[in-house]
């Protein structure tokens, strides 16, 4: 059974850095690739970045290009996302999700098999 922690979330004020990071465990977890999503309350999850398993590999959604950095350490089973320049529209929960069928990076969310708890990050003006 795979399970992904979230941590690193709060309130900042815009223009602050945050770095989140998610803390995976299970068979075979460095083999997945792994991306954060993040949601308002009564909207979809939107895709925010990803990353493949060896880490040579990233997607981001435009919104968060040249601000957020997605990586990942294999040794200790974590992928983090370092937000900086962050702009009152990045306040969501955000969750990363793990995919264990394709290497292919996804922006779907049912595309991705296991999905942690979440984080609030909250940005104020």
């Amino acid at each position: 059974q795979v399970q992904l922690v979230e941590s690193g979330g709060g309130l900042v004020q815009a223009g602050d850095s945050l770095r989140l990071s998610c803390a995976a465990s299970g068979p075979a977890v460095s083999s997945f690739a792994i991306a954060w999503f993040r949601q308002l309350p009564g909207q979809e999850r939107e895709f925010v970045a990803a990353i493949n398993s060896m880490g040579s590999s990233t997607l981001y959604t435009e919104s968060v290009k040249g601000r957020f950095t997605i990586s990942r350490d294999n040794a200790k089973n974590t992928v983090d996302l370092q937000m900086n320049s962050l702009k009152p529209e990045d306040t969501a929960v955000y969750y990363c999700a793990a995919d264990i069928h394709s290497q292919v990076l996804s922006r779907h969310s049912v595309d991705y098999d296991y999905w942690g708890q979440g984080t609030r990050v909250t940005v104020s003006s």
